[in-house]
């Protein structure tokens, strides 16, 4: 997850500086707006760690959402770049903090502390990613 993050924001950075990619002011602004949700939605990875999987989970999902709202509001390579980070980061869709009662789990697994710590650093890094574009 965290390595397609990667190539995506690295892409993204590639083609502002190689000026295939010229942001209006509403994406730059859009951007920016969902960057700071991003923040909001993920902590420091030193907090993030001290809570509880449910709670990181349910930030994860919330970074989700975030990504999924921006992308409602855009179109163009902004909303590609935002349809592809979402897509990157689906596999928390498939994720469970609780373990399963008595009955079905719709397909969830419970997922590693390392993959909760990288599906964090990949909107930590879509963050950064998106900030840049504001300055673009």
């Amino acid at each position: 997850m965290l390595r397609v993050v990667e190539e995506l924001a690295d892409e993204a950075e590639r083609q502002v500086r190689d000026h295939v990619w010229i942001l209006s002011a509403a994406d730059r602004a859009l951007a920016g707006q969902t960057a700071d949700d991003l923040d909001d939605a993920v902590s420091p990875p030193l907090v993030q760690e001290k809570l509880p999987l449910v709670d990181r989970l349910a930030d994860l999902r919330a970074a989700l959402a975030v990504l999924a709202v921006a992308l409602a509001r855009v179109h163009g390579r902004l909303a590609w770049f935002l349809g592809a980070a979402t897509t990157a980061l689906t596999p928390v869709l498939h994720w469970r903090a609780l373990p399963p009662k008595d009955g079905p789990t719709f397909g969830t697994v419970q997922p590693t502390l390392q993959q909760y710590t990288e599906a964090e650093d990949a909107v930590r890094r879509l963050r950064k990613a998106l900030a840049a574009l504001t300055a673009a």
